[in-house]
């Protein structure tokens, strides 16, 4: 019977684009999925945005935007890169999704039910000008330890310490440079510490569902332990699932003001948009997850196994609800050599950029592929050896066969295969009984394997074109039928090495498909043969090789500013670099017109904002909001003309609707260079003009 699967990749959080570690899982797990259905299995396949938290709204904030309008604007951006890349999710859904509030809130209320969740109060530090709790790493301060100096709440980065934030040295606020104050709160815990959880767990990841490693490490957890600071762990401890407004989440549902810490519905995001796949589909949800022979898997970094492997697996069993039957835990991806990615060094791997300078998507999933195992393993990207491996795996050896054959199969036998003779048969024979130890590797998702044992088969293929010479027997009277037979060898085998390459190399395998004339491979068609007299089509080139020049711009450092008076120095105006190109049509898309203030007048309950009336030429005045009250007094701005952005979308504050953006100039380090400096056009211009 076809094993019924669903298979997750970790939620990327929506405050930014895709990175190459996220490319690297999704590759990752596409392959796995890819293959899965080549067997005949069935497989949902799911993602969705990891949309809730305070770093999302402070960041849509600083955008003008609302929360809702700055995820979507990063969910547009998306596709690109999962297209680009033959990464093939049947659903791309959003934790703020009314399935996910719902979802979220039922295990909530079954976890209590169930008597496992619990409140207690808690000291925090609170922002009196922002008006709210600070998470961890929007308070920085002088490490206790070291003494360095803007250093994060929950550790530092000069010498490591791990400490809590009241433990900084004159703390302030990322946001807005206050002096945070201590305020107490009523949290919410789902208490891990419950000693049926406990039992649980203690089972569950040491029952064979991790990896060996994962596992270790994870038993760690659950005991008492002096950690290298000199602290004590004392196994596992009750989790803070509570946050209080202001809060971009989901709200609990019997505690007014109260918002489920976002990595509390994260997880049960990949439940939501496995439910809003099926609603599409027409399937019933509960009955496709009731189902005793599901398999529930998820690929997630080692980065995030706390939560994959305690908290999750613990409020699914609580709440009545089917655990996953594993975690694949992987490493983390450098770049030559083990080096950090840095952009601003050219080590940095953009995957659009990848993509915009014309190198083949499928080089890299090759690449990625050739270093995975199945083990918790960092890997990395050697420019060197990925142009050598690619170029000379995938061109040299495999391309290479089908090159090599097709042409004398066209122009001398209508494309027609012939009969193979007894030493063909041995070597088709030898590529389709490695089918169970290749499947097997990849089923185990040691691809690497997998890809090794393909390529010494194209080797084992291309000792016999040299051993036969071809191009030889084609000069050769009386030897067309051996020619054929030999050219027909070669088809056979590249058809069966196809198959083996077809998870990683998707695109590739659908030109060979079509080359070929045979509808699309599966693992069950090593068993057959195209057979004498079928016919391929005509030959056309698959992949062209890495082209040196690419990769040389692939981590081409980015333009810096020409030197300043010393030479050691670079110039970075304003204090930040450049932002990246744009087209003309990406400028156009903003709408920038002329303004004039009417009237401005402060904002009770804020130190920060002016109001400003303006009239932008529309027979109508806007009401915009602007942060610049500790630089200008309402006297200065009245009667100006200043540059409006009119076609941002309004944005609800507690003080009323703001209607655009005001134009404003300051340096990035405002301790280096201080002030913000409203635009003023030139007399002469009228309010509804507009600029470009």
């Amino acid at each position: 019977m076809p094993r019924q699967l669903f298979v997750t990749t970790a939620l990327p959080y929506a405050n930014g684009n895709f990175h190459i570690g996220h490319i690297m899982e999704y590759i990752q797990a596409d392959i796995w999925v890819r293959f899965q259905r080549m067997q005949g299995n069935a497989v949902n396949f799911v993602g969705a945005d990891d949309t809730h938290g305070a770093p999302i709204m402070i960041a849509a904030e600083k955008a003008g935007k609302t929360p809702q309008q700055f995820v979507a604007d990063i969910a547009a951006g998306r596709k690109p890169y999962l297209d680009g890349f033959h990464i093939a999710f049947d659903n791309w859904h959003s934790t703020d999704a009314p399935e996910n509030h719902a979802m979220a809130q039922q295990i909530y209320r079954e976890l209590k039910a169930n008597g496992l969740i619990s409140s207690k109060v808690i000291e925090q530090f609170f922002d009196p000008e922002k008006n709210m709790f600070l998470p961890d790493r929007f308070i920085k301060g002088e490490c206790p330890k070291c003494h360095a100096k803007d250093q994060y709440g929950d550790n530092c980065e000069v010498c490591g310490s791990v400490y809590a934030p009241t433990d900084l040295i004159n703390p302030y606020s990322a946001l807005s440079g206050a002096t945070p104050e201590l305020k107490s709160s009523e949290h919410l815990f789902f208490q891990l510490s419950d000693p049926r959880c406990v039992a649980f767990l203690e089972q569950w990841t040491q029952d064979g569902r991790l990896q060996p490693e994962v596992a270790n490490k994870v038993k760690e957890w659950f005991t008492v332990r002096t950690n290298p600071d000199g602290s004590t762990s004392e196994g596992l401890g009750d989790w803070d699932i509570s946050r209080d407004a202001p809060y971009f989440g989901i709200e609990i549902p019997d505690a007014p003001g109260k918002y489920f810490y976002v990595w509390l519905d994260a997880p049960v995001g990949y439940l939501a948009s496995l439910k809003n796949l099926l609603d599409k589909r027409g399937e019933s949800y509960d009955a496709y997850m009731a189902n005793p022979d599901l398999e529930q898997y998820h690929f997630i970094g080692k980065d995030i196994v706390t939560f994959h492997t305690l908290f999750w697996p613990a409020m699914l069993k609580f709440s009545g609800r089917k655990t996953p039957d594993s975690v694949f835990v992987h490493g983390f991806l450098t770049v030559n050599n083990g080096e950090k990615m840095s952009k601003s060094r050219g080590t940095g791997l953009d995957p659009l950029k990848y993509l915009g300078l014309g190198m083949n998507p499928e080089w890299l999933r090759y690449y990625i592929a050739a270093k995975l195992s199945a083990r918790n393993e960092d890997i990395d990207f050697n420019a060197d050896d990925f142009m050598a491996r690619v170029n000379s795996d995938l061109i040299g050896k495999y391309v290479n066969i089908a090159s090599r054959a097709a042409g004398f199969l066209t122009k001398r036998f209508g494309g027609k295969l012939g009969t193979i003779s007894a030493d063909g048969a041995d070597l088709i024979s030898t590529i389709s009984s490695q089918k169970e130890s290749i499947t097997a590797f990849f089923d185990a998702r040691e691809y690497a394997k997998a890809l090794r044992e393909t390529m010494l088969l194209t080797d084992r293929v291309n000792s016999y074109v040299d051993a036969n010479k071809p191009w030889e027997l084609a000069k050769q009277e009386g030897m067309d039928a051996r020619l054929q037979d030999v050219c027909s060898t070669c088809i056979e085998a590249f058809r069966l090495l196809t198959i083996y390459l077809k998870p990683v190399l998707p695109a590739l395998a659908a030109q060979v498909e079509a080359f070929l004339n045979v509808a699309p491979l599966g693992f069950a068609d090593t068993g057959t043969q195209l057979g004498a007299g079928h016919a391929i089509g005509d030959y056309k080139h698959l992949m062209q090789r890495v082209d040196i020049k690419q990769l040389d711009a692939l981590f081409e450092p980015p333009a810096q500013a020409e030197p300043a008076v010393a030479a050691t120095e670079t110039v970075v105006p304003g204090g930040e670099e450049i932002a990246p190109t744009i087209t003309i049509d990406d400028f156009a898309k903003v709408d920038l017109r002329i303004a004039r203030i009417v009237n401005c007048e402060p904002v009770d309950g804020s130190t920060k904002l002016l109001r400003l009336t303006l009239d932008a030429g529309e027979g109508r005045m806007r009401n915009v909001f602007s942060g610049i009250a500790a630089h200008y007094t309402p006297d200065q701005l009245v009667g100006k003309l200043t540059v409006l952005v009119a076609n941002l979308a309004p944005r609800k504050m507690k003080f009323g609707i703001s209607e655009g953006m005001v134009l404003a100039a300051s340096h990035a380090d405002e301790k280096a260079q201080p002030g913000v400096y409203v635009l003023e056009p030139f007399p002469g211009a009228q309010p509804g003009m507009r600029i470009g």
